[in-house]
């Protein structure tokens, strides 16, 4: 029987998981409320998970938010989900699950750059970066074909990057969710997550809206320029919810071209800047490519 890996990607106000297979194939997938009572309701839900498929699969790939340490798997802070501060899920699934499972652990924006470096849009590229726009800015940075994670494996937090002189953090100005939030507001739609109806606005050039999401382009692209000065990057995918609209990556390439002129950078080697391949469901297939990198006899 072909290995198969459930791969599970906790979100702030999801979990989705599916099993995958060692080429990447997307076998099925699902979601679930992520549990906001706390950790102990949370393992609940994610041992259940696990249990569904424990006679199946090889092994379980966990994508989070919150700094990981790779070797162990123990999740620092836990970003969104504060209760996961601490908590080890390798030894937790070994000890209460099964000791036989192969378990990894990533960053989710980590995960998100391992899948578009895997079977994406930065495919056999050596140096490149995925930039997830969601709730805050997160990412992950491949260097000489490898995913850089830092020194304390904070490498790729973008949403810690000073804004607006260093008033603000990317992680609010950056914030997709708060852009579609003050668009949704602003025309009355009751549901201030209603991405589709945000961008129907923004596609048909309605004044407002196009005006608020050009200027987010606009800051998105600085945070490029920025990192571009320092790491010289050959491309730069866009992912996260707000890249399934082909709009998001070309305004943000053609703001970036807007800001090199403008503060005359031309000898900045240009980018490209591309969507994202994968869109939302990035981690699931990252979380995977994770953990097959760390089992050498996996790939």
């Amino acid at each position: 029987m072909e290995k198969q890996y459930l791969s599970i990607d906790i979100g702030g106000t999801e979990i989705k998981y599916g099993l995958l297979n060692r080429s990447g194939n997307l076998i099925m997938h699902q979601k679930v409320a992520t549990p906001q009572e706390g950790i102990s309701r949370f393992l609940e839900v994610v041992d259940g998970i696990i249990h569904q498929y424990r006679g199946q699969i090889r092994g379980v790939a966990f994508s989070v938010p919150g700094t990981v340490i790779p070797k162990s798997g123990q999740i620092k802070i836990g970003g969104a989900l504060t209760y996961l501060d601490g908590l080890d899920l390798v030894s937790h699934v070994h000890q209460e699950i099964d000791p036989q499972l192969i378990v990894a652990v990533e960053n989710d924006g980590k995960a998100a750059a391992l899948a578009e470096l895997w079977l994406g849009a930065l495919r056999h590229e050596k140096n490149c970066a995925a930039i997830v726009l969601g709730t805050g800015v997160g990412g992950g940075i491949i260097l000489d074909g490898h995913l850089y994670r830092g020194t304390h494996y904070e490498a790729g937090e973008l949403s810690f990057m000073p804004s607006k002189g260093g008033n603000n953090k990317y992680g609010e100005t950056g914030s997709a969710v708060k852009m579609i939030n003050k668009i949704a507001k602003h025309y009355n739609i009751i549901n201030l997550n209603d991405g589709l109806a945000v961008f129907e606005k923004i596609k048909n050039r309605d004044h407002y809206a196009y005006k608020v999401f050009k200027k987010y382009c606009w800051r998105i692209a600085c945070m490029i320029l920025s990192i571009q000065s320092v790491v010289d990057l050959d491309r730069y995918v866009i992912g996260g919810g707000i890249s399934a609209q082909p709009i998001v990556a070309d305004t943000i390439r053609a703001q970036y071209d807007r800001l090199v002129k403008k503060v005359d950078l031309a000898n900045v080697p240009k980018p490209a800047i591309l969507k994202a391949y994968f869109e939302n469901n990035a981690n699931l297939y990252g979380g995977v490519y994770n953990l097959l990198l760390q089992v050498n006899d996996e790939l």
